[in-house]
């Protein structure tokens, strides 16, 4: 078959990237042929800020040409990545069990799924979908499987697509409040909630048989956390997720984002950066003045202007020893710890009571 030349100049870009993998998948996904989408970025390069170098070991496998990593992780037990997110599915005696369907991976976890199937005389078709949580970077694709799959969630998971009305993230048929195990063709999965953390929703996944715990949006296996604490809703909750997971029996994790898998060690070392984040934060909190704030945009009138200036000092003075402490161990220490900072300094603020200038007036 002959190649067209926007399809290979995208081989040949996926060749040369071997430390970015993913990002040609990207441009793939969004219907970018790669020399205009290469164009444009050097026509913005100038405007774009540099970062430190991400460290090897954060880094997780070259995806194939398609845009997808497929591998064993023990057992029957498998994962895929486009390097951005990560699904994983158990295969079994009488089909497929998959948890999560994130679009940017898309049509392809139907692709790593008939190429393990096959090559395994297995079963290729999927009985069931389990939901993590409703946010649709991680099942917005959950619509590829049609209606002969049977979908298990939390039952708040199923209120909240209720809500959102999204036929590409389909209702529940099976819902559970603390505990369900799902038992497929001589398989087992243990799905468990131990109450909010980074939404309302978000399950713990185990597969014994694999000693694979699956937890999204709480540990990033190499990174330090996504922006303002992966956007979590209840920041004290998320925190102490962290302990949580910990106190759980597996040897191997999948945190849902990125492009390796995750080790007890990583989250003991992201638990350290939010650590020592959070103390920076309340020592900031407790010694920052608002006086020049306040001298600067009172007599203005302008409260947020006043607000704004105090909450951005804050989060930067409190980011900044702990980048110069985590670059070099943690991918990213430079790109969101300021944001990560900004999101704790509204939750000591908020919900620990840490107010520094702004307790309660004499």
């Amino acid at each position: 078959m002959t190649s067209s030349p926007t399809s290979s100049d995208r081989r040949a870009f996926l060749r040369r990237a071997s430390v970015a993998a993913a990002v040609p998948a990207a441009a793939g996904l969004l219907g970018l042929g790669l020399p205009r989408a290469a164009s444009a970025a050097s026509a913005a390069a100038g405007e774009l800020p540099d970062y430190a170098p991400v460290p090897a070991g954060a880094l997780g496998p070259a995806v194939n040409e398609s845009g997808y990593f497929v591998e064993r992780v023990r057992g029957n037990l498998y994962w895929v990545t486009d390097g951005f997110y990560q699904a994983m599915f158990l295969t079994t005696t009488e089909g497929v069990v998959v948890v999560d369907a994130p679009p940017t991976i898309g049509k392809n976890l139907l692709r790593a799924i008939e190429e393990v199937t096959k090559a395994r005389h297995r079963p290729s078709r999927v009985t069931h979908l389990v939901y993590s949580h409703s946010h649709a970077d991680h099942i917005g694709a959950a619509s590829i499987f049609g209606s002969g799959v049977t979908r298990v969630a939390h039952s708040e998971t199923k209120r909240l697509l209720k809500t959102a009305r999204d036929a590409n993230r389909p209702l529940p048929a099976v819902t559970f409040d603390d505990r369900h195990e799902l038992r497929v063709g001589g398989e087992r999965l243990v799905l468990t909630y131990h109450g909010p953390n980074h939404s309302p929703d978000n399950i713990f996944i185990h597969v014994p048989s694999a000693a694979t715990l699956m937890v999204v949006d709480v540990i990033f296996p190499g990174w330090v956390p996504f922006k303002n604490l992966a956007e979590s809703q209840d920041i004290p909750a998320w925190i102490a997720a962290h302990d949580t997971v910990l106190a759980s029996s597996w040897s191997t994790l999948v945190g849902g984002h990125l492009g390796r898998l995750g080790r007890r060690s990583d989250v003991t070392l992201q638990r350290d950066y939010v650590r020592d984040l959070s103390s920076s934060t309340r020592t900031t909190i407790g010694k920052l003045d608002p006086t020049p704030f306040f001298a600067k945009y009172g007599p203005t009138g302008n409260a947020w202007a006043v607000f704004k200036s105090y909450l951005d000092a804050a989060a930067a003075q409190a980011a900044a020893p702990v980048v110069a402490k985590y670059s070099g161990l943690l991918a990213g220490a430079d790109v969101f710890t300021t944001s990560n900072a900004a999101a704790l300094v509204n939750s000591a603020r908020i919900d620990q009571g840490v107010l520094g200038a702004f307790g309660i007036h004499p």
